[in-house]
């Protein structure tokens, strides 16, 4: 039986197959918040009334017990079995018979399946936070390591203005610094208590959402009953946004990589455990791993789309067409928690050239630093701007003399010589500390315990 299911209902085997679909498989990603919620939301029925103090004992012992064989690997939905939700009850109700099935009172599934959902988005966000964190604390390093490693600047793809691998090691670390503030948006609403608004319309049962809210953690709740299950899809979408913008991140780093390890700009020597051979060119060393990563988090991009256009004209109150967007969430976040990982893996050990820029075909990136020099004489900058066009188009531009203009002298926050890594750092702080994690991850320790 399911959970929605009449004696008299059967269910054509194409039906259901068409229904539920992939269903099964991603419900193993909610089979530990569906134990969480069940927790909470048991300890909320007996101090309403609805379970005696024995009956509450009991279903915590059993759904503990049921906690720890999904954590052993030891869990599975049985084949004639619809969900996680249906299997855990299945499992109450064969261990404890009818007090197993009063853990749905007060409780639909569109709730239950809410609840699973926004704390299984809270405890992902929070992996991908904590993965982030260190990819930036080692680009940070390899910033600091690096400040004085020149590195050519580009613009239009052609050479600009000098920069340096601290620079751009540590733009990607601020680039993450923002990112961290995307992510933190969509973590603290997916920390949101959606549980007690049942199908959308509430109940005539007196629950305490407020209780509810504080077992699991949750920052707050969401109020308004139809908002809560309005907020399926855009729970969902919110997310995938925030993935999708440390994704982007990842893969202009990535494309960076492939073209500075290419033989025509050589700034970046791979390991050659990050790169494969040709089969018919002995020379080559490819970049696989660069791009994949590039690959992999393109496509990570395009996933907030797709739960737009599923959402696309739905009223308000919950619609089936939200099933398929687990498909889409939970296998992102396993696919960007793999993406951190490797590129912090590279990061580590790429190699930096040095001394790039000692190569006069890097003359031209010194031109500003060459008007600059006649500014600080007296000229103004368009006749010194002039000038230096000039001296290039009649090749009597030189970067060496009486201040050789190599020798740079970049004080401002943020430039070559003042990198201000330090303010980068505060602001990844920031970003982190807004999350508010530690609520959550010592409420589910107080409910398991």
């Amino acid at each position: 039986m399911k959970l929605w299911q009449k004696e008299s209902t059967v269910t054509d085997t194409q039906i259901e197959r068409f229904t539920v679909g992939r269903d099964r498989d991603m419900d193993l990603y909610l089979a530990p918040f569906d134990v969480l919620g069940n927790l909470a939301h048991a300890q909320m029925l007996e101090t309403i009334g609805l379970l005696t103090s024995d009956e509450l004992t009991a279903l915590q012992t059993e759904l503990k017990t049921i906690y720890q064989q999904i954590q052993a690997g030891q869990f599975v939905i049985e084949e004639d079995v619809e969900d996680v939700h249906s299997q855990v009850e299945l499992m109450l109700t064969r261990q404890l018979g009818d007090t197993g099935k009063k853990i749905h009172s007060g409780r639909s599934r569109n709730d239950q399946v809410l609840v699973d959902l926004k704390l299984f988005t809270r405890d992902r966000l929070w992996q991908v936070a904590e993965a982030v964190q260190r990819v930036f604390t080692r680009l940070i390093g390899r910033s600091e390591q690096h400040k004085a490693d020149l590195l050519p600047g580009y613009t239009h793809l052609q050479i600009a203005m000098p920069s340096s691998f601290g620079l751009w090691f540590g733009a990607y670390a601020e680039a993450l610094a923002d990112d961290m503030l995307t992510l933190q948006t969509a973590y603290r609403l997916a920390n949101r208590n959606p549980l007690g608004s049942g199908a959308g319309y509430g109940s005539s049962f007196p629950l305490n959402r407020t209780l509810t809210t504080e077992l699991l953690g949750f920052e707050g709740m969401n109020v308004n009953v139809v908002y809560a299950q309005m907020t399926r899809g855009k729970t969902e979408q919110t997310a995938l946004t925030a993935l999708a913008a440390i994704a982007a991140t990842l893969s202009r780093m990535a494309m960076d990589i492939c073209l500075y390890n290419s033989q025509n700009f050589g700034f970046l020597i791979l390991p050659d455990a990050l790169t494969t051979g040709s089969s018919i060119m002995p020379h080559k060393k490819n970049p696989d791993v660069a791009e994949l990563l590039r690959a992999k988090t393109n496509r990570l991009k395009a996933l907030p789309m797709e739960v737009t256009l599923v959402l696309s004209n739905l009223p308000s109150g919950y619609h089936r067409d939200m099933q398929i967007l687990k498909e889409v969430l939970m296998p992102a976040f396993d696919e960007l928690l793999d993406c951190l990982s490797i590129t912090d893996f590279m990061l580590e050990h790429l190699q930096v050239k040095p001394s790039l820029l000692d190569d006069p075909k890097y003359d031209l990136l010194f031109s500003v630093e060459r008007v600059n020099e006649l500014v600080l004489q007296g000229v103004p900058f368009r006749e010194a701007y002039r000038q230096v066009g000039n001296e290039i188009a009649e090749h009597t531009y030189r970067t060496d003399g009486p201040h050789p203009l190599r020798e740079l002298h970049h004080t401002h926050e943020g430039s070559i010589g003042n990198l201000g890594n330090d303010l980068i750092q505060q602001a990844m702080e920031q970003a982190i500390a807004g999350f508010g994690a530690e609520r959550a991850q010592l409420a589910i320790e107080r409910l398991l315990a």
